[in-house]
């Protein structure tokens, strides 16, 4: 069975005041910050440039409640500041990123779908 990563919703509605319209829109910024720093995580780019994008990218992971790329980016971003691995060892890395940020991007999905429940939304008559 392979394991699934989930968007902890407890954790992304209590960020967001319980708006799960505000919730909804951080998990489409989120997609967004996935889209544009996951293009920096290459393996032959500098170490700095790579951890740069997988301190970025945890911190919007951690916004959504995304703890398993969070965890992956926080591997992957030590190691590019420490004692950064060969090529072969910062692509290993940075593939587990990408794979996570895959797995990510699809349980946002599931995510927005659990957020459209009805008791989740503010009346919008009430605001007519």
């Amino acid at each position: 069975m392979t394991a699934r990563t989930e968007i902890d919703i407890e954790h992304l509605l209590s960020m967001t005041g319980g708006d799960a319209d505000l919730a909804e829109e951080v998990i489409d910024i989120f997609r967004q910050q996935a889209a544009i720093w996951s293009r920096l995580l290459d393996p032959r780019a500098e170490p700095g440039q790579w951890a740069d994008a997988a301190h970025t990218l945890k911190g919007a992971a951690l916004s959504i409640g995304a703890n398993d790329l969070a965890d992956s980016c926080k591997k992957a971003e030590a190691a590019g500041r420490d004692l950064p691995p060969t090529v072969a060892g910062a692509a290993l890395l940075l593939n587990e990123v990408k794979d996570q940020i895959a797995m990510t991007l699809e349980a946002c999905g599931r995510a927005t779908h659990a957020l459209s429940k009805p008791g989740l939304r503010a009346s919008k008559a009430s605001n007519s």
